[in-house]
């Protein structure tokens, strides 16, 4: 089921720095910022050439990153993406493994205009998993 990693999504306190950071610092091809309202938060993609690395950074005062950021001022890792091919044949099948789907579990659409979801970090070692259909 589980396929490539999609990215890594890093919660920022400053955007603009974190991607002079990795535009200058480490020479990657950085894209623009975009906004997504449905996850309220304000995006940047790093690509690499055998991933991606998602800059996350609040949009709005009711975002989830705004949360995260405050319990970690410095910023750091978010979630992880994976991709899958069957976004929904996924997820009936992890909640038949007791895994929790966040929100209402109807997929919504991501930063990449695809259908994503998230699951519980509980039920997968402390880290918030992104599944994205491919």
């Amino acid at each position: 089921m589980i396929g490539r990693l999609n990215h890594v999504a890093i919660a920022v306190p400053d955007l603009e720095a974190a991607a002079d950071q990795y535009r200058n610092a480490l020479g990657a091809k950085v894209g623009a910022p975009q906004d997504e309202h449905d996850h309220g938060v304000t995006v940047v993609f790093i690509e690499l050439p055998n991933t991606k690395i998602e800059l996350l950074y609040p949009l709005g005062e009711n975002s989830p990153i705004q949360g995260f950021l405050e319990k970690n001022p410095a910023g750091g890792i978010h979630h992880i993406c994976y991709e899958v091919d069957d976004i929904l044949q996924a997820r009936d099948h992890l909640l038949e493994t007791g895994a929790r789907v966040l929100g209402t579990g109807e997929p919504k659409t991501g930063a990449h205009g695809k259908p994503v979801l998230f699951l519980h970090p509980k039920d997968f070692n402390g880290c918030l998993v992104e599944l994205e259909q491919v």
